[in-house]
């Protein structure tokens, strides 16, 4: 595979793959599931992203997506993918909002209610998440912010059950993987990243999530295109980690094989988004 610039190489480890990424092609569905998210992988990617993250950006790429909100301390904001916690505790920090977290993943929320639970954050609730079936509380939040939620899934049964679920004048912000030219299914890499990021091999058009959010009478205010910033963010978080690998004790084997892995789905996300014009698109949009 093609080396991206900044990002170290998979084959320093043989070009083997750890368990948990490996295995998933041949994992029975609860198997797999279970095996995508084991400690030595939380820790890998805390130590690129910042404590209770699991994306580029950390808390500094959170709080610029939530800003267009204005959000207080008497709103409360749906978030869709929040991962180990880290979105949600940044967001009660900087604005006192009560926040509603959704996860699809059962390791990552019973890590972030461990986490809200140390820091007695009392205005954050975790909850499952399903973006096949996403059912939400009906008009329950002001507004929404959704991190890369569908993962191939229909817009469209997610954007409607987030339009149910906010109230009057809500706003939501979302960030999602398009692709604007269908991508052969057969194509090796793109199949291997669809596993490896466990995600059904179709991405939307960026013009199927806007017309989706127009149709449930939302006002589009931005779509931009964020796919530079995300690569920077990307390459940025493994120099730093590469620095401190470095000027630290050498790390033990597990360790270095969960940053080899994380290194080698990172490495593959940007190749593929260069390839095969992927993009990372952001939406603001308010019912009107």
């Amino acid at each position: 595979m093609e080396a991206v610039e900044g990002l170290p190489d998979a084959s320093a480890a043989g070009g083997r793959m750890p368990p948990y990424l490996g295995c998933i092609a041949g994992a029975a569905p609860d198997a797999a599931a279970a095996s995508r998210w084991p400690d030595t992988r939380i820790a890998a990617v805390e130590a690129l992203w910042g404590d209770g993250f699991t994306m580029p950006g950390g808390a500094p790429e959170t709080i610029r997506l939530v800003k267009p909100l204005g959000l207080t301390s008497s709103a409360t904001l749906m978030l869709l993918g929040g991962g180990l916690g880290g979105p949600a505790e940044c967001i009660v920090g900087t604005f006192g909002t009560w926040v509603a977290s959704f996860e699809r993943h059962a390791a990552l929320r019973e890590h972030a209610c461990r986490r809200l639970e140390e820091r007695r954050l009392a205005h954050v609730t975790v909850a499952h998440w399903d973006p096949v079936q996403p059912g939400l509380p009906a008009r329950s939040a002001n507004h929404a912010l959704s991190l890369e939620t569908l993962r191939g899934a229909k817009p469209k049964p997610m954007l409607e059950a987030v339009a149910a679920a906010l109230r009057p004048k809500g706003q939501i912000v979302m960030t999602e993987l398009v692709a604007d030219k269908p991508i052969n299914e057969r194509d090796r890499e793109f199949a291997a990243w669809c596993r490896l990021e466990d995600r059904l091999p179709e991405l939307p058009s960026a013009q199927a999530v806007t017309d989706g959010l127009q149709r449930l009478h939302f006002e589009v205010r931005v779509m931009e295109d964020t796919s530079d910033r995300h690569t920077t963010q990307t390459l940025g978080g493994w120099r730093e980690a590469v620095r401190a690998l470095a000027a630290g004790p050498r790390p033990l084997a597990q360790t270095a094989a969960a940053f080899v892995a994380e290194a080698e789905l990172w490495l593959l996300r940007i190749r593929l988004m260069r390839r095969l014009d992927v993009r990372l698109m952001r939406w603001h949009a308010i019912a009107r």
